[in-house]
Formats: C-alpha cells, structure tokens, sequence
C-alpha cells in the first residue's frame, strides 16, 4: 500500500515539474517589471513575486492514512519602490497574507487571525534615508535585523523551504501588537515589526596582515510583543531591540540596505560571510500571569566559492540559534501567550552549482539537516535533499525536493507534551519575480 502512495506521489511530483517547467520556458516578455524616472533624483518603480507549488505529505490528507496532494500559493507580492530625493527613497510592498492557507503544506506558519480576514496586506512600508555606506536610517514597518535566514527572505534563500529553525518573535507571531483581531500578544508578522534601523559597512583590517574585510553593522529598536490591558506578557510596553554584525572576509556582498542573500550563484565571487546577530525585550515572551524577557542570540555563515575553469560554484551555509524566555508552563494553555520557542537549534546545507546549461537553465543539487531541541519539548530534526533549477537567479527558478522528519507534524507546538511522527514529504515549487 506505502509502495503504491509512493508510486503515485511520484506521478504528481512529476506532472507537476512538466507544468512548471512549461510555464517557464513562455514566459512573455510583456510581463516585465517597469521604472518611471521623473527627473534626476526622482523615479518611482514596480514589480512583483510569486512562489507556489505541489505538496505531498505522508498521512496528511483527510483521513490521516494517504499523502495529501496539493498545488497552492505560498507568496504572491506587489513591490513598489520609489526616490524622492537624492538621499531619501521608500518602499512599499504587499503580499497575500491567505494565500499560503490554500493547500497542506505550503508554509505561511504564525498567521493567525490576521490571515483569516485579509487576502492582500501591507508587508513592508519603509522610509528610507540613506547617506553614504557609513550611516543610514530605514524608518516603518521592515525586516528586523537578526539573522540571515530572516533577512534573505523566502525569496533569497538558497533553497526553497528557506526557513526551518524556530522563529524570532517578529515572525513567531501572528498579528502586530494591540490588536482586536485574534491574538492579544502580537509582535510583528513575517519577520518584520514597525520600529527604525540604523545600518552602514566600513573596511577593518584583518589580523597578521591578511588583508582588509568589510564589516556590516545593523541597530534597531521595534515595538516588539505588544499586549493589551490584562492580556499578554508586556504591561509596560518595553520595546525590542536588535543588532547584527557580519564580517566579509573575501568580497563584500552587496544587497539591499541591511538585508541578505543565501547565495549569488557566484556573482559575487568568493565569499565568506561570519555573523552574529541578538534580540532582546523586557517580559517580550509569555503570558499575563506567566512573563519573562526574551532574549535570542544566532549565529550563521555563509561560504561561496567559483571554481576555478568554470568547474561551477559551492554554496556553504549554516546556523545556530540559542533563546532564552523563561515562562512557566503553565502559560501555554493561555490563548494570550507569546510562548516563543525556548532552546537551541542549528541547521547546515550544502549546495553545487553544475556549470553546464541545460535546456534554458543549469541544476543545483543539495543536501541540508537541521535538528531543533526545545527546552521543554522533544527533539525534532529534518533531513532535505533536492535540486534547483536555476534559471535567472532568485528571480526564476524550479525546485524539487524530498524531506524525511517530524519538523513538518511537531512544527511550533514546543510544549511539553509535542508528538509528531517522522514521515516522508514530496515537494515541487516554483518562484518568479521582477
């Protein structure tokens, strides 16, 4: 019976990887992104994301006994940018906050009510002062600046199901702060939160004379969990505050403002990227009978290196998280609790580039584990092996993927009585933007 739910799953995996791909190679070229410039400092510009695929997950259909089997959307954004002054810009992008709830499986974790009552939302709405590479300040709603995971966005990642540790506050939640719809403890949504980030780079000088790095710094302070009277861990409205520093050893990867990138198929060159990245609020975990300051430390890499005679490119990253939110148990049968992950967890992958094209792209083969262990829960790992189809970077690609855990069934359950088999899941997906 297992062998003939394999078989089958197969059979989707495959007819979806031919729709896919077919989608791909008739794209029309009016479809384009577009930028109208005003005059010499002022432009306004527009573009957008989708990411969507099939699912197929081990005794997750109805009856807990077949694969489910699903296509669905797990993104769909409108980004719009635009400057008004030499040194003064904005942004302003939206996403399908629902969408991501159209099939088993397609991620969109931490959405709460809000999901439930809006299809298109505000995602990021960002003023932008940026000066010169030493100082600069993003003011609004926008990416907390902590982790590479977060700041790559599910776009930047260099594989598909990017994000597979526990979660800052900022994307753990499920709504802002102080809001009448569904939780009353929120703390951002999506990685991000309102607040101001102050960010820049500068060449330091590496030891015994081996040459000159780049060193990325970011500050910031966002409203973090809020809750309201009697309802929720934060009474007296501490903000949270943020900061990372990454070291550029080799060449200095340039991104957006303060965000990241998983890979750069070798654009970049030679990188090796080392950063250490904290979050902190006063009783900005728990509940209202149950507080406790959250406080979350990560570290990450990233290696990537072109080989020499167009031999293709390896792509190294890893991650270890640590958080600290001492609450008692007893806070997670609050329905307001903000009762965030407590432990460590690391997660590692490797990935090659295959220099030659085939057909209209070239094919990344990975392979990525990641284990989680909860304070006061059961352990729970993952392994991932898959290939991308690399097309046009991050701007058009094709994944296919197999995963073998109980990441999938524990998800964010981290209380103490958390079960979840090990099953297998099937996964092909897609993402294009402009």
């Amino acid at each position: 019976m297992k062998f003939d739910q394999i078989r089958r799953n197969l059979l989707h995996t495959g007819v979806a990887v031919a729709i896919v791909a077919g989608m791909a190679t008739t794209l029309p070229s009016a479809y384009a992104g577009g930028k109208i410039t005003i005059d010499d400092t002022k432009w306004i510009s527009i573009g957008m994301g989708f990411r969507g695929g099939f699912t197929a997950a081990q005794d997750a259909s109805a009856d807990g006994t077949d694969y489910s089997a699903g296509f669905g959307i797990n993104n769909a954004r409108i980004y719009i940018d635009g400057q008004i002054h030499k040194y003064v810009k904005f942004t302003f992008n939206t996403e399908c906050f629902a969408c991501s709830k159209t099939y088993d499986g397609g991620g969109g974790q931490g959405l709460g009510g809000f999901g439930d009552n809006s299809g298109i939302g505000i995602l990021d709405i960002i003023a932008k002062f940026e000066f010169n590479r030493y100082i600069n300040l993003w003011a609004g709603r926008t990416l907390a600046n902590t982790e590479r995971g977060e700041l790559n966005g599910p776009y930047y990642h260099a594989t598909f199901d990017g994000f597979k540790t526990p979660f800052f506050p900022q994307d753990y939640s499920g709504n802002y702060g102080n809001s009448s719809i569904g939780n009353n403890a929120g703390g951002g949504m999506y990685g991000r939160d309102d607040g101001i980030v102050f960010f820049g780079d500068l060449d330091v000088p590496q030891p015994m004379g081996m040459g000159t790095g780049t060193l990325q710094y970011s500050v910031g302070v966002f409203n973090g969990t809020r809750s309201t009277s009697g309802k929720g861990p934060n009474q007296s409205n501490a903000a949270s505050y943020t900061g990372r520093l990454t070291y550029n050893f080799l060449n200095p990867e340039k991104n957006p403002g303060y965000y990241t990138s998983g890979t750069y198929y070798g654009g970049a060159g030679d990188i090796l990227a080392i950063a250490v990245g904290v979050n902190h609020q006063k009783d900005g975990a728990g509940s209202f009978g149950n507080r406790a300051d959250f406080t979350g430390l990560v570290t990450d890499l990233l290696f990537e290196k072109p080989l020499d005679n167009n031999m293709g490119v390896i792509t190294f990253n890893a991650e270890y998280k640590r958080f600290w939110a001492e609450y008692a148990d007893a806070a997670n049968t609050d329905g307001n609790c903000m009762c965030v992950f407590r432990g460590q967890s690391w997660t590692m992958y490797g990935l090659y580039l295959i220099p030659h094209k085939v057909g209209i792209g070239r094919f990344q083969p990975y392979g990525r584990f990641t284990s989680i262990q909860p304070d006061n829960s059961s352990k729970r790992e993952e392994i991932e092996g898959g290939v991308n189809y690399v097309i046009d970077g991050h701007n058009a690609r094709i994944s296919g993927y197999y995963q073998h855990g109980d990441l999938y069934t524990k998800g964010l359950n981290y209380a103490s009585g958390a079960t979840g088999a090990k099953i297998d899941k099937f996964v092909v997906a897609f993402q294009l933007q402009i």
